[in-house]
This record gives structure tokens, sequence and C-alpha cells, in this order.
């Protein structure tokens, strides 16, 4: 099935909206925009993600629909890898790519403002785990369930609950994958993976090179010589 793109997701989302709330049809776009992502090896990811930030929001006491808007999370979870798609490939670090793409298609569905700002920190923030647990509900279960899709830290699953969500999702080398994607676009194009950035170590550990150091940074940089006389240790 070829990918969809913004305008056919948004010509679908507006055959559907005379008789469907804004809600509602919004998730029907973002599943329609994302199919062709849902018969790859990193869909099952995407629905893991869901699956385990709902979970990890019931062990903090958070109900659906209650203390958190269940689609902004829905979407979040949906769209947080969409900068990994061809059409979500530009030249910033993926995450990044993610949320401007993923802010536009949910403005061209007709999105709140605030709606659209929560998704967009949602798929921002994913890989910054520190800030993004500090965030509304909705973005901190996207990085939550992002992470404990691809590490083993974190409460205790119920028993067979793994099995379960794995049967329906099953894991296709997830990791590998996803590694594999983001080496892949960063090799392409370099600016896309700094230094010190995750994407950025990921190029180091398939390339081998090492980082420079602060120092080298910033001797680097014309007209600053920050360190001449600093009695710091090099």
């Amino acid at each position: 099935m070829p990918r969809l793109t913004l305008g056919e997701a948004t010509a679908r989302f507006r055959e559907q909206r005379a008789d469907q709330s804004f809600r509602s049809a919004s998730r029907r776009a973002a599943s329609r925009w994302r199919t062709p992502a849902f018969r790859t090896p990193e869909a099952p990811s995407i629905l893991r993600t869901g699956l385990y930030g709902r979970f990890l929001g019931e062990r903090k006491g958070l109900r659906p629909g209650l203390d958190y808007d269940d689609e902004l999370l829905f979407l979040g979870c949906v769209l947080h890898d969409v900068g990994l798609s061809p059409e979500g490939d530009g030249d910033q670090r993926f995450d990044i790519d993610g949320a401007d793409l993923a802010a536009r298609f949910l403005t061209e569905q007709g999105a709140a403002a605030d709606r659209v700002e929560a998704v967009w920190d949602a798929v921002a923030l994913h890989l910054c785990f520190d800030v993004a647990v500090r965030k509304r509900p909705e973005i901190a279960l996207v990085t939550a369930g992002a992470g404990y899709d691809l590490g083993p830290n974190g409460p205790a699953l119920p028993d067979g609950y793994a099995d379960r969500v794995h049967a329906v999702p099953p894991r296709l080398h997830a990791s590998a994958v996803l590694y594999d994607e983001i080496v892949g676009q960063a090799l392409a194009k370099p600016h896309k993976a700094p230094p010190f950035s995750m994407p950025g170590e990921l190029v180091r550990q398939r390339t081998g090179p090492e980082w420079p150091t602060w120092r080298q940074l910033m001797d680097g940089t014309p007209g600053r010589n920050d360190d001449d006389g600093h009695p710091s240790p090099a």
C-alpha cells in the first residue's frame, strides 16, 4: 500500500467530518496516514508505545479521559516516530523533524493550536526523558511508553501482560530496526546527528570516530580563547 501524503490524509479526514467529531475523526485521519507504517517493522513499536504509556499511567493512578486526554496520548504515540518516515526525513534530528511534521498534519486537520502544541512536545521530547516526565501526562506517557518498549527498566508488568502485548504487535527486531533507521538517515545527512545527541551517539557507535572534547569544540570557535590561562584540568 503506498504511503498517504498529508493531502490525501486530509481529504479522507474531510470526507468523514460531516458526521464525526473532530476528536474521533482526527484519530482516524492519523491512523490512515500512518497505515503504511503499520505494515513495516516499526509498526509494532508505535502500538506498544501506546499500550505501555497507558499502563504506566495507570500505575500512577492516571485515568484516561479524566486525568489526561486519551486522544492526545494516542496521537503522540502514533506520530512519535514519524520523523523516521520518508516524508519526515528533513534536515533536523528525526525527533524534531517528526514533531514539525506531526504539527503540520494536525493543523491541516483543523486541530486547535494548544492540541497541536501538546503533540509537538510529545514527539519532540520523546528522547528527553528527564524533561518530558515533568510535562503534562499526555507528553510524559508518550516518552515513558516509548522508553519502556525499548528498555528493561521500569515497574514490573503484571503476569502475562508482556506476552499479550507482544502477541498483537510483535517485536520484529524493534530496537535493531530503530537503530538502522536513525543511523541510515544520519549517514545520508550528517547534520541530523550532532555530537552528544542520541542520533549522534548511534552514528559514532556505527562508524567508530571519537567525539571531539569540549575544549576542542570551543577552541575551534574563532575569536575565543576561553581556556588560555584557565587552571581547569585538560
